[in-house]
């Protein structure tokens, strides 16, 4: 299907290659040289602001589906939502120097590499145990629970990367940090971190329509994103990662289906269409008996998708 959008060809297709290496590289590598520097910290958050502002720039240019860049009355919550999760990861940061003082730390962390390989490092650590609670997310009631918040979207924009409960988002960052501050994450290698998780959730969620080629197959970006969200329990059980799906694939988790197109009508979740939609209701309903997802077996293992067009192999629902 072609998108339609005024944007003029050339600048649309210097957009669709240029947009993510211009956030993967330009953005994450002017943090990591900040960070690296030991300058101010608030030039990560203007790096941050910068990110925020060309991502927005890019699904109005760009969009995959032009009807996700209106409102789906989600917009207010979703910016309560992003304030207040990455808070919470800017305050894990700023955090490490207290728990590197009280917290007994192997303090092994290889400090004469070179900066770059320290934060590639991190990423890599982070996104293992990251990818871990996400899937068990999935496959656990009591975490499930907590995640379904995120699942609710019922559009993919920028912003949904920060759209979960905060409990989860502490849990996750919790997998994803703690093992780095027990092996003596230093403070600037992990701001250059909390930068890379912010961008890599704008682009995973984001409704622009880019192209990164055969590393589709290996970054955790929107192509293969968009197949988590998907509806149906069982279904959107695939391509767990943050940063890589080099987990997925062990796991054997990692799904993509080049000639699948997404609309509003595939996200969500089935079996809860109607879940809260305001920001405190969402907050409170896990801890609501409504708050739990159904046990039964999906849909698509019964042989019907609520108008799947492309049904995959199911798994037990949550």
């Amino acid at each position: 299907m072609k998108i339609r959008t005024s944007t003029h060809p050339a600048v649309a297709a210097a957009l669709r290659y240029g947009y993510a290496p211009v956030m993967l590289l330009g953005v994450n590598g002017a943090g990591i040289a900040v960070a690296a520097a030991g300058a101010p910290k608030l030039l990560l958050l203007v790096l941050l602001a910068a990110a925020v502002a060309l991502s927005f720039a890019a699904e109005r240019l760009i969009p995959y589906t032009a009807d996700w860049n209106t409102s789906h009355d989600d917009a207010g919550r979703d910016r309560l939502h992003a304030i207040v999760n990455e808070t919470l990861i800017l305050a894990s940061v700023a955090a490490i120097p207290l728990l590197a003082a009280t917290v007994p730390t192997a303090a092994i962390w290889p400090t004469r590499w070179p900066f770059i390989l320290q934060v590639l490092t991190a990423i890599l650590v982070a996104d293992l145990g990251i990818t871990l609670v996400h899937y068990a997310s999935h496959h656990i009631g009591a975490l499930w629970r907590f995640h379904a918040v995120h699942h609710s979207v019922r559009r993919m924009y920028g912003l949904n990367g920060l759209m979960k409960h905060p409990l989860h988002q502490t849990i996750e960052m919790t997998a994803g940090v703690a093992p780095l501050i027990l092996l003596g994450l230093p403070v600037n290698v992990a701001s250059a971190l909390a930068l890379a998780v912010a961008v890599q959730l704008l682009l995973q969620h984001s409704n622009a329509d880019y192209r990164i080629g055969p590393l589709k197959y290996l970054l955790a970006l929107n192509e293969g994103h968009r197949f988590h969200h998907l509806k149906w329990a069982g279904v959107g059980d695939v391509n767990f990662g943050l940063f890589t799906l080099i987990w997925d694939h062990a796991l054997g988790t990692f799904s993509y289906d080049p000639a699948r197109r997404f609309s509003t009508h595939d996200l969500g979740m089935a079996a809860k269409p109607h879940y809260p939609n305001r920001y405190w209701a969402q907050l409170t309903e896990p801890f609501k008996p409504s708050g739990a997802c159904h046990t039964g077996p999906s849909p698509t293992s019964l042989g019907h998708t609520d108008g799947d067009p492309s049904p995959r192999p199911a798994t037990p629902a949550p």
